[in-house]
């Protein structure tokens, strides 16, 4: 990572820490966030709920492999991140995984590095920053993109600065001989967030017909989700998959 890089995840940090002491709990514009959130849900009954329900109907291995090739791409964003937080063993992990799911495993459709007991964590700046105990600050929800606090967000656009994926699509740039553009890197963030809207459907429905106030409750997973995360927690409900895509 060059100088600049350098820099602006240290400037960011810096913003962030000064936020640190407001609870994580407590919300920026909770009204707004509440109108944001029911234009999220609109958007999900319109369009992302019955294209994670087409994309439920396909043949078991199409659905696997193509999860299998998003999270293998979401691995080079938790090389250098694991990096950051002094895990050695999984920027090991990681890297391995990539490297074998790539080659062996064909482009990460397949996943042998899992059989071979490589199993890297999926990690973010918004949790590499939680790690240094830097707080949340406040929650509030971003239009489409969903729930977020302001570490988060910030830690959002640091990832684009360091993802390799973003390196190669979102900014063009060729690295190793690979080259691709800005609609692939959508491409793939879209499918990811179909494939986890589709494992889960169920988890959804019971959601919004069980709950007194949906909008509390997906605060309250995430948060939660979030906060597993940052502590590598096997308390985490696997069965919601990653909130935070």
């Amino acid at each position: 990572m060059d100088i600049k890089k350098f820099t602006f995840i240290a400037v960011l940090t810096i913003f962030i820490s000064t936020t640190s002491v407001i609870k994580a709990e407590e919300e920026c514009f909770e009204g707004v966030s509440r109108a944001i959130f029911k234009f999220n849900l609109a958007f999900d009954d319109i369009i992302l709920e019955p294209i994670a329900k087409g994309y439920s109907k396909l043949p078991s291995p199409i659905k696997s492999g193509t999860n299998n090739f998003t999270s293998n791409i979401s691995t080079l964003l938790s090389i250098p991140n694991s990096l950051f937080q002094g895990n050695i063993k999984q920027v090991g992990h990681a890297t391995g995984s990539f490297v074998i799911n790539t080659t062996v495993g064909i482009l990460g459709f397949l996943n042998p590095a899992e059989k071979l007991g490589l199993k890297p964590h999926k990690e973010d700046v918004g949790q590499t920053l939680g790690s240094y105990g830097i707080g949340g600050g406040c929650y509030f929800v971003l239009p489409i993109l969903g729930p977020t606090t302001v570490r988060d967000s910030v830690g959002l656009i640091a990832d684009t600065m360091i993802d390799p994926f973003a390196h190669i699509t979102l900014r063009e740039h060729e690295l190793l001989g690979v080259s691709g553009s800005s609609l692939d890197y959508y491409s793939v963030k879209g499918t990811t967030a179909v494939d986890f809207r589709s494992d889960n459907l169920t988890n959804f429905e019971s959601l919004e017909k069980n709950s007194i106030d949906l909008y509390s409750s997906f605060k309250s997973i995430y948060l939660q989700d979030r906060e597993n995360k940052i502590s590598n927690s096997t308390g985490s409900d696997d069965s919601w998959g990653n909130l935070d895509n």
